[in-house]
């Protein structure tokens, strides 16, 4: 450790100020801002990004980061806190803490980790921010989704006017007639094929 003393005259003598006893700049670390703070939003998730300059080779491995995000409208009062498990400058935030169509922005600070006994610090200065917002979702048109409807109906309602079909010509040449209980499903299905081919015409 070091010691460290103030010196000074005062009233035309000098005098030597013990101000630290034991002093070991270990314990008294303050290390400056990360850097590039960079973000990339998508529909699921946000990547943010940033380095770190000036710190020594065997604190990077280290380092324990805290990031701060809100919406770009609000204080900073009301952000939010996450202190980050690992000492990679990097972080994900799900798309679920994001609202859709609003701009978030965010920055970040570092310190040596609590865990170490080596070191001690104090939080540095915030970082520059960055402003992300998170992607919309891809929404399936109400054209595409009434096609795939009718896609899931056809093959359904052909298999059961070919089978009315079918049972009708063979009821016509034994030269019997099928009873309306038995006809009318497949004459049902019939109807809803006419129906599902008309709205596929008309669109």
């Amino acid at each position: 450790g070091y010691r460290v003393s103030l010196q000074g005259n005062f009233f035309g003598r000098n005098h030597t100020y013990i101000t630290f006893p034991e002093y070991n700049p270990r314990n008294h670390i303050k290390l400056d801002p990360p850097l590039n703070i960079q973000s990339n939003a998508t529909a699921s998730k946000c990547q943010i990004w940033w380095s770190v300059w000036n710190v020594p080779w065997y604190l990077t491995e280290i380092l324990q980061y805290e990031l701060q995000y809100k919406e770009y409208t609000m204080s900073w009062e009301v952000a939010l806190n996450k202190t980050l498990p690992s000492s990679l400058p990097q972080v994900e935030i799900e798309a679920t803490e994001l609202h859709s169509g609003i701009a978030y922005v965010a920055r970040v600070r570092c310190k040596v980790s609590e865990n170490e006994n080596s070191y001690h610090s104090q939080w540095s200065e915030w970082s520059q921010t960055t402003v992300f917002q998170r992607a919309d979702v891809p929404k399936v048109s109400e054209k595409i989704l009434n096609t795939k409807i009718m896609q899931y109906l056809f093959i359904p309602l052909s298999f059961g006017t070919l089978l009315y079909l079918f049972w009708n010509c063979k009821l016509s040449s034994r030269g019997q007639k099928a009873s309306p209980a038995l006809t009318f499903p497949l004459q049902l299905l019939s109807f809803s094929l006419s129906i599902v081919c008309t709205m596929g015409i008309l669109r």
